[in-house]
This record gives structure tokens, C-alpha cells and sequence, in this order.
């Protein structure tokens, strides 16, 4: 449900469906394991983090595209119920984006992506300028083609838009996207990779895992929550999870929504998925107050 000091997010970024395999430990290469259990879960960086703002209280609108096969119907609606504004999200021929997955039993995976339809959001028409320019967030991720979020990020730039990044999958970037950039959400491994150009990054949060994560601001204002102790079924979507709380709640201040969002992230790991473990605001806020 929204709050009433909501903010507008929209997000440009994939959706895809993930094919989820559980076993008790990921094959070598070459090697043949015996999987537990096998699910189709809605996911993809792009609607992960847009479902995770919404159940946060954003108000949010995707752009993005799926294919017109059964997965892209099932992938529509799962934004839907979720109360994230689909009215432009595309349809296109073919097939809509797929990921596979392997989660052992330690909750630890292993993702391939095939972009799909994801791969066909190459232009930005109007009307979904128009939205990026009336949003307070335009957040983004790279399981889009690059040129797409590049030219995102600067109309809403000009627009007066804040520009949030998740940088993964890990890519060389243009500087003119960085240039762009207000709050860049990373984790270790994307921390160590783009560690020049998030220097000239105003605001960067740093996902930690089971250690929680960190802050730096534009006044060089530090901030760290350390980690929840949690039973971790599935890390899958954790930092999705993560990333779209924090932007629902980015109004609030970094404290609280640093705080907010490495709590709906733990909690995101304690089921089997990508959406489906996404929190609501109910449970991160009952979380937060039993500690």
C-alpha cells in the first residue's frame, strides 16, 4: 500500500522468468547432479526490484518488454498483483527473458540469463520519456541494453529526476552514464570492479551480505547496519530485494532506508525465489521492531 509521502519510482530494467533448481551442492563442470526440487519463479533484476519498491509503498511504473508467449502473460500480471503499474510495459514477438538457476543447500546459486525480449528495449518513446521526467526515482539496472539506460538516465537527468544504479551484471560502462548517476547500490564484487568511477558518485550504498551494508554520502557521511541473523533457504533476489526498498524509501533519509532496506533483504533469503521472497512493508516493519 502506498504511503502517503511515497515516492514515484520507475524502473527500466528486465523481467524474465526464472527456472529454479534446488540440489544439494551446484555441479562441476562436466558433472551430472541429482536436483530436489524444480520451480518457475517471475523474476529479473528489473521487476525483482520494481516488485520489492511496491511492496515497500512506492508508487511504481515498469518499462521494460516481455515476449508473447506464456511466460510473458504470467510475468505481466505477477507485476500486477504486486501493485506495479504495467500500462507500459511492452509486448513483443518471441520469447520473453529466461534465467536459470542453482541453489545449493548452503542458500548459494549459480544464474545464467538469456535476455529475450529484454534484449529488444532498444529506444525510448515518448510517452515513456515522459514518465522517466515525472518520476522522483528512475532506478535502473544493466540486464537492458546499455545504450537504453544511458539515454534513460540522462533525459531524467535534465528532468530533475533522481538517478539510481544497480551496475550488474558487472559491464564497461560509458562515463556519460556514471556522469548521470545520483546513488549508485553495489555489492563487494561490483564495489572492487567500478571503484574509480563510483568516487565521482554522490551517494553509494554497499550491499554486504550477511554483514549488512554501508553508506557513503556526497559529504563523505559513513553509515553502516550490520547484519540480520536469519535461516537462509535461497539468496536469490536478495539484492534486488534490497535495492528496491532502499529506493522506496530513499526519501526517508539514509539512515532508515539503509536501515529498511538491508532488512527486507535478509528477510527475502529465508524463501525459495526471486519475487515470490520479496517482503511487504508489514513484515520488514515487524521484523524491525522484534530485532
Amino acid at each position: 500500500m502506498d504511503r502517503p509521502d511515497s515516492p514515484t519510482v520507475v524502473v527500466l530494467g528486465s523481467v524474465n522468468m526464472d527456472l529454479v533448481t534446488t540440489t544439494a551442492r551446484r555441479p562441476a563442470p562436466g558433472e551430472t547432479v541429482l536436483g530436489s526440487e524444480f520451480a518457475t519463479v517471475p523474476g529479473g533484476k528489473g521487476a525483482n526490484q520494481a516488485i520489492a519498491a511496491a511492496r515497500s509503498g512506492a508508487r511504481v511504473r515498469f518499462l521494460g518488454a516481455i515476449g508473447d508467449d506464456a511466460f510473458g502473460t504470467e510475468l505481466a500480471a505477477t507485476l500486477s498483483e504486486a501493485g506495479v503499474d504495467t500500462t507500459l510495459l511492452r509486448r513483443v514477438d518471441g520469447a520473453s527473458g529466461i534465467a536459470t538457476i542453482v541453489v545449493d543447500d548452503t542458500g548459494e546459486n549459480n544464474i545464467i540469463v538469456v535476455a529475450g525480449a529484454n534484449g529488444r528495449v532498444t529506444e525510448l518513446t515518448n510517452t515513456e520519456l515522459a514518465a522517466i521526467a515525472d518520476a522522483d526515482i528512475l532506478l535502473c539496472q544493466l540486464e537492458i541494453p546499455i545504450d537504453t539506460v544511458l539515454a534513460a538516465a540522462r533525459h531524467a537527468r535534465t528532468s530533475g529526476t533522481v538517478v539510481a544504479l544497480n551496475p550488474s551484471p558487472v559491464a564497461p560502462l560509458p562515463a556519460d552514464l556514471w556522469a548521470a548517476v545520483d546513488l549508485a547500490i553495489v555489492n563487494s564484487l561490483e564495489s572492487e570492479q567500478y571503484s574509480a568511477e563510483l568516487a565521482q558518485v554522490a551517494h553509494v550504498v554497499r550491499t554486504l551480505g550477511r554483514n549488512g551494508a554501508e553508506y557513503r554520502g556526497a559529504e563523505t557521511d559513513e553509515l553502516s547496519v550490520g547484519g540480520l541473523t536469519v535461516d537462509v533457504v535461497d539468496t536469490t533476489g536478495a539484492g534486488d530485494t534490497f535495492t528496491g526498498a532502499l529506493v522506496a524509501t530513499w526519501n526517508q533519509g539514509a539512515t532508515t532506508a539503509l536501515t529498511w532496506a538491508n532488512t527486507a533483504g535478509s528477510l527475502a533469503t529465508t524463501r525459495l525465489g526471486a519475487s515470490s521472497s520479496i517482503p511487504d512493508s508489514a513484515q520488514i516493519a515487524a521484523a524491525l521492531t522484534t530485532g
